[in-house]
């Protein structure tokens, strides 16, 4: 294959090959190291629109990346053209409307700085690193999911380059159904340049980590479900059962975020802290620009990493239970309901609004990749619990998964947008549905 003559389109665009300073640094995601046969870094629309065209035109495979977390390696490249993002990070708070305009390559941790000086924030991921763009596309589950809904919920506009190098703004009211699939239905209807959010006023939350003896998981989750699942909204909390690992024992973790004054919400706390003996607790008091720590992969580390929707009925406890008794798997389960219940199950991609929690289970692996890395042992039995898949953290983008996280009907919507905005598949090949 040939690509298009590079001199007029490299005197716009920032264009990178192998071999060139911060092409390794592009190629790079959490996941591993891609080697796409160029590198784009835009910084408008304007050159995202033809960067696309180049890609189209040229029969190349276009991968795109924001920060480069996607577990299941969709801002992995590994041939093609890979747009780089991260130069359109730019961040604009009108504090009267509490709207922030952010560049589609910015990060969470980005964000959360800039609001803070506000006394503004938004509901989004566990860590600073994550791409504002890959989270937001998927839901966005985060520290206040309970209390102001997924990062989607408060999204009122984007800027999405189109795969025919269309620049629209897309809101409730303008290219709707647009809107609607960038609302959790993944990158294949456009490339999202830039999203508009509505803040909330945020200032301080209570924010830690509860570490437990986990030798009865089926009494922790329980305890958990009970104290978490009826507690104040402004509570969201993660119970993760961390198995033992070389030299370090087995242990239980609670995580805590609670939007609101500490003694309003130290009667949960209070329940969380007797689910079972207390090894240790850094629960403080402290800005919520804070709480977003970083996430890095151990180097030649790789893990297989699928999740639910569930109830936490005492069947489903139990499955769970018996998931980290087999050893080896970290289980998690994460708090959900309340806003994010309210909105109604249509009215974004994201269609799993109705469960309780989020089952995930996360496997360290050794070694090179094998054909049953997918396989967790003992998660079906969770499996058959639960419903839906949220993209974000599973490490498969496969039909099975895509199946799973998008209903029959939320799909075939998808389709048809699709099929209006990128009818040649230049976006849909990484994984969309």
């Amino acid at each position: 294959m040939t690509t298009p003559e590079l001199s007029t389109t490299a005197a716009v665009l920032s264009v990178l090959r192998r071999g060139d300073d911060d092409y390794a640094d592009a190629a790079r995601t959490l996941v591993g190291e891609g080697y796409p046969e160029l590198v784009v870094r835009p910084r408008s629309a304007a050159e995202v629109a033809a960067a696309m065209h180049w890609a189209g035109e040229s029969g190349m495979a276009l991968t795109v990346r924001s920060a480069g977390h996607s577990m299941a390696g969709l801002s992995r490249a590994t041939e093609g053209l890979l747009l780089d993002l991260r130069g359109m990070a730019d961040i604009a708070v009108d504090p009267a409307t509490r709207i922030a305009r952010i560049g589609g390559g910015a990060t969470w941790g980005e964000v959360a700085a800039a609001l803070h000086p506000h006394g503004l924030g938004i509901t989004a991921g566990d860590t600073a690193g994550v791409g504002v763009g890959g989270l937001t596309l998927g839901g966005g589950i985060g520290w206040m999911v309970r209390r102001y809904g997924l990062a989607i919920d408060s999204l009122v506009g984007a800027q999405v380059v189109t795969a025919a190098g269309e620049i629209l703004e897309v809101s409730a009211d303008v290219h709707p159904d647009l809107f609607w699939s960038v609302r959790g239905g993944g990158a294949g209807s456009g490339v999202v340049t830039r999203f508009d959010f509505r803040a909330q006023q945020v200032t301080e939350v209570v924010f830690g980590t509860i570490v437990l003896d986990p030798s009865d998981p089926v009494r922790l989750l329980t305890g958990w479900r009970d104290a978490q699942c009826g507690a104040d909204e402004r509570l969201t909390t993660v119970l993760s059962l961390m198995p033992a690992m070389g030299d370090r024992p087995g242990m239980a973790m609670v995580q805590v975020c609670f939007d609101g004054p500490e003694a309003e919400g130290q009667a949960a706390i209070d329940q969380l802290l007797r689910l079972a003996p207390v090894l240790s607790s850094d629960l403080s008091v402290r800005p919520y620009a804070e709480v977003l720590e970083d996430a890095h992969m151990p180097p030649g580390a790789r893990v297989t990493a699928t999740n639910t929707f569930l109830d936490l009925d005492a069947a489903a406890v139990a499955a769970l239970g018996d998931l980290y008794a087999g050893g080896g798997t970290v289980v998690s389960v994460r708090s959900l309901g309340g806003a994010v219940a309210r909105v109604p199950v249509g009215e974004t991609a994201f269609a799993h609004r109705t469960a309780e929690a989020m089952a995930v289970a996360l496997r360290f692996l050794p070694g090179e990749p094998g054909p049953d890395d997918a396989v967790i042992p003992g998660w079906q039995a969770v499996a058959e619990h639960g419903s839906g898949r949220y993209l974000n953290f599973s490490s498969a983008a496969d039909e099975s998964a895509l199946a799973a996280a998008y209903p029959p009907a939320t799909r075939e919507r998808l389709a048809q947008i699709r099929a209006e905005h990128d009818p040649d598949g230049l976006l849909s090949a990484r994984g969309a549905a």
